[in-house]
């Protein structure tokens, strides 16, 4: 198949869409990648790209057509809403020129922002194939969990933009069960609407061997408890702190952050504040391949979301790279996470919001006899094995592509 994929992100850049992209590319599909230049997690280009600079390049045999957009900044929601309507606009106004011929299936992969779809939605219209969207984040409701918004006037006309895009699409792949009612609520036909789960990239199912921590900072001597991923609002460090403060009498627990995102100053000057500088560790960001050397060191793998009915309906993706990982998970979510951790016995769960919960939590993974967290790690692994394997799922994604391809020729 000719497969467009539309992407905000993209390699350099860490998201689960390069992998995918690179899966179907070795099944023999031809990839093209319409993205924007590279920028996060940091809010600047990255070294050798910038507004004029590699609008062309390839990875892993796909061509990749980079848009201008604006970087993301430093935490800023107007400089982050910039960011986003930039890649819409110039993405858009980019695409049918850029994006010749017509393809079976334009995939889009929305993390966040739903403005994404725009470009591909456009090129539908234009006759160019049918649209599958994967909703990862739901819009308009992540605006108000995590940016505090609360504006009628703003989230009712996300909402429209949404319902837009949702009416267009050939099919709406949701990674959680629970995205299901509320895409339906905004327009998306229930026979359009599938299951579609993020799973571990391979790197993670692979074991680790000792040369692959070369080069890697030295982590602090004790019980590693680590936290991987982004450091932002819905990530609720404020809570993760206090659970930290909790276990001071512990010297020999430490949380170990490996990442970086929009709260990443604060976080730190919190931690100098607190006293905490023994104990939390922030090591900043690492290329997608080191993880798991990283998460071989641990001795438990910390996912936490904070208090919120919309961010209950989601499954951070860290979470199946955790299970493959063969480490015990500690959460303080609710919801569909909370479930996907206990149904897996991979290990212990508090709820969103109760620094206490996680501070006890810890305390009983670090009172546990190795078997035991060995055992909790296994099963992790074994699950991520049977549930989120990416050969079935990328097998499935093709199937939807060729129904929806042949949909579309046929309409």
């Amino acid at each position: 198949m000719r497969v467009l994929v539309v992407s905000q992100y993209f390699w350099p850049e860490n998201f689960r869409i390069n992998d995918l992209a690179q899966h179907l590319r070795e099944r023999g599909h031809e990839m093209t990648v319409l993205t924007g230049q590279p920028n996060y997690p940091d809010g600047r280009f990255f070294s050798g790209y910038g507004w004029l600079r590699k609008w062309r390049e390839t990875y892993q045999g796909a061509e990749i057509l980079r848009c201008p957009l604006l970087p993301r900044g430093r935490g800023h929601w107007f400089r982050l809403a910039l960011n986003y309507v930039s890649f819409a606009l110039s993405a858009s106004l980019l695409a049918p020129f850029r994006c010749r011929g017509r393809y079976d299936a334009i995939f889009v992969y929305e993390p966040s922002p739903i403005t994404v779809a725009l470009p591909a939605i456009l090129l539908r219209a234009l006759g160019r194939g049918p649209v599958l969207l994967w909703v990862l984040d739901l819009w308009p409701e992540s605006v108000a969990a995590a940016s505090g918004v609360r504006s009628p006037l703003v989230l009712g006309a996300v909402a429209r933009a949404v319902r837009f895009i949702y009416r267009r699409c050939d099919l709406v792949l949701v990674q959680s069960q629970g995205f299901v009612d509320r895409v339906q609520a905004l327009g998306a036909a229930p026979d359009k609407v599938r299951y579609f789960p993020s799973w571990a990239e391979d790197v993670f199912f692979r074991r680790v061997s000792e040369g692959d921590l070369d080069g890697l900072p030295a982590l602090p001597a004790g019980y590693r408890v680590m936290f991987t991923g982004n450091i932002a609002v819905a990530q609720d460090f404020p809570n993760l702190l206090a659970a930290a403060e909790l276990l001071k009498s512990h010297p020999d627990i430490h949380w170990v952050v490996i990442g970086e995102g929009r709260m990443a100053q604060w976080v730190r000057s919190e931690v100098a504040e607190r006293g905490l500088a023994g104990q939390v560790h922030l090591l900043g960001s690492f290329p997608v391949e080191r993880m798991p050397a990283f998460c071989a060191q641990a001795d438990c793998l910390l996912v936490t979301l904070k208090r919120d009915p919309i961010l209950a309906l989601v499954i951070p993706a860290k979470i199946q790279a955790y299970l493959a990982c063969d480490r015990p998970i500690i959460g303080m979510l609710d919801g569909e996470g909370a479930r996907l951790i206990a149904q897996a016995g991979a290990g212990f769960v508090g709820p969103a919001g109760d620094p206490a919960a996680l501070a006890e939590n810890v305390l009983r993974m670090y009172r546990l006899p190795a078997e035991e967290r060995a055992r909790m790690g296994k099963a992790g692994y074994e699950y991520a094995r049977r549930e989120f394997s990416p050969e079935q799922l990328v097998s499935r994604l093709e199937e939807w592509m060729r129904e929806a391809s042949d949909a579309f020729r046929n309409r």
